[in-house]
């Protein structure tokens, strides 16, 4: 391997996670808005939505992001292997973003083919630009304590989109379309993807590619295979991305039901009133007065807010006692804030509050953890067998991804509908939705038991994976070695 300083300035680690920022853009409001715009604003019954978002998105996981992965492997270019992809994917995914969240007055046919079209090549270019967004982050830098610090500033970037998306973007929405969410939505998206399409070329000028594989280094697409299958790490960080997608997925995506069907209005507008009273007195209006729009948002802005503090702490704890570890705790903690989720009543908007602040502040910890591991994943199989293929390592992320993004999200709109949820285009027109009452504890079960299956399930995976931190260090001093050698 040919490599040059690893140390990496803050200029360009702020360049790189812009990168993340902007696909967060598109990713967060696929996770927490992609169920309730089909349903209640695009007009799919939630068995069509579910059908859609799972087929599609499983075929995304276990096709794109393969080939991708593999193509991106043997890019050749003067800009390195996938600072290319960065660049040519930037507008072309801002556009079709903007596709797949508008509602063109189409037949009801016409509205499912479109939605699947526009999905597809939504998530098709999702993986062309963040598979190899992701990659780039294992050659940047072959130092673990630099790659720690660069996931850090990635995903304080994360949270800055996930505040604006989970926090502000449902209240713009409605005032931005003045109670139209369908006009509302296709505003705030047209302006989302101006800015993520700008972030993306900004990473792609302000990064460098250090971390080169030697020129005699030649392996095959069966060989880069028959490595993956034997990498035991690699398939434990699969199984283990999958089952948090799907919690994410599911959880995020049925916290706007959770508030519009289960948690008292009364209660929560006594409860955040003196902060929309506090926000209007700093001229921030767009809350207006929907109490569950304003409560939705400011719950989450709870989360998040910690979720940046627990990632403030990660780098310095998994530098201490190991990534594994930090990650396997740090999840078993988070995972009991939302189970405890069962216990609230409706009235309970204290302790609802509460809980997503701790939630996210030990899920904020595991965060920047995640992609690090993949990254040394990549280590490990370099490790093994003398060749380096990063982007097939990372697409293990990317397929777990898409798969628990899709699982979750179809899971989401199916468990409502067994609970008997109403979607819009069931409803009686110029009537108002009442939804049964059952759909009120369907609600109450999506953002507690269900999703703490999975990450329980990805806890467990951890005692089977191997990359502890004494075996971190001696990866990363053999690889030193070894690439001083080839330089």
């Amino acid at each position: 391997m040919n490599s040059t300083s690893q140390k990496i300035s803050v200029f360009e680690k702020i360049g790189y996670s812009l990168g993340d920022l902007a696909a967060n853009l598109v990713f967060q409001t696929l996770i927490t808005y992609l169920a309730y715009f089909y349903t209640d604003i695009y007009g799919l019954k939630s068995t069509d939505a579910s059908i859609i978002m799972l087929s599609v998105g499983l075929t995304a996981a276990f096709i794109f992001n393969p080939i991708i992965g593999v193509l991106a492997d043997r890019t050749n270019s003067k800009w390195g292997k996938f600072r290319p992809w960065i660049l040519y994917t930037a507008i072309p995914l801002g556009v079709v973003a903007l596709l797949a969240f508008s509602t063109p007055d189409f037949s009801y046919k016409g509205k499912l083919i479109y939605a699947a079209v526009t999905y597809s090549l939504l998530l098709m270019l999702y993986a062309s630009s963040n598979l190899p967004y992701s990659a780039l982050s294992g050659v940047i830098t072959g130092d673990m304590g630099e790659r720690n610090s660069i996931s850090s500033y990635r995903f304080v970037a994360v949270m800055f989109a996930q505040f604006f998306v989970q926090v502000f973007m449902l209240p713009i929405i409605i005032y931005a379309g003045h109670g139209d969410k369908a006009a509302g939505i296709e505003t705030v998206m047209t302006w989302m993807a101006i800015v993520g399409t700008v972030m993306l070329l900004i990473t792609f000028f302000t990064t460098r590619e250090r971390i080169v594989p030697s020129i005699e280094q030649k392996s095959s697409i069966k060989d880069d295979l028959s490595d993956l299958m034997k990498n035991r790490p690699w398939l434990i960080m699969l199984g283990l991305t999958i089952l948090v997608f799907i919690t994410l997925a599911m959880k995020g995506g049925s916290y706007v039901y959770y508030f519009n069907n289960y948690v008292d209005k009364a209660a929560l507008a006594n409860f955040i009133s003196p902060v929309i009273a506090g926000l209007s007195d700093l001229g921030i209006n767009f809350f207006g007065s929907d109490p569950a729009a304003a409560g939705f948002g400011l719950f989450n802005a709870g989360g998040i807010i910690f979720m940046i503090v627990g990632i403030s702490f990660s780098k310095k704890l998994a530098d201490k006692y190991g990534k594994r570890d930090v990650y396997k705790y740090g999840l078993l903690a988070a995972t009991f804030f939302v189970l405890i989720f069962i216990f609230f009543k409706p009235e309970s908007v204290l302790l609802m509050f509460g809980s997503q602040i701790l939630h996210g502040f030990f899920y904020g910890i595991t965060i920047p953890v995640l992609w690090a591991m993949i990254a040394d994943v990549a280590d490990y199989s370099e490790w093994k067998t003398n060749r380096r293929a990063t982007a097939i390592i990372f697409s293990a992320m990317m397929v777990g991804l898409k798969a628990g993004l899709s699982i979750g999200g179809a899971l989401l709109t199916w468990i409502l509908g067994l609970y008997g949820y109403i979607a819009k285009e069931s409803a009686v027109a110029g009537q108002e939705i009442i939804q049964p009452h059952s759909v009120s504890e369907g609600a109450r079960m999506l953002v507690s038991i269900y999703p703490s299956i999975p990450f329980l399930l990805g806890v467990g995976l951890l005692f089977f994976y191997v990359i502890d931190k004494k075996m971190e260090v001696k990866i990363e001093e053999d690889l030193k070695i070894r690439r001083k050698e080839k330089s």
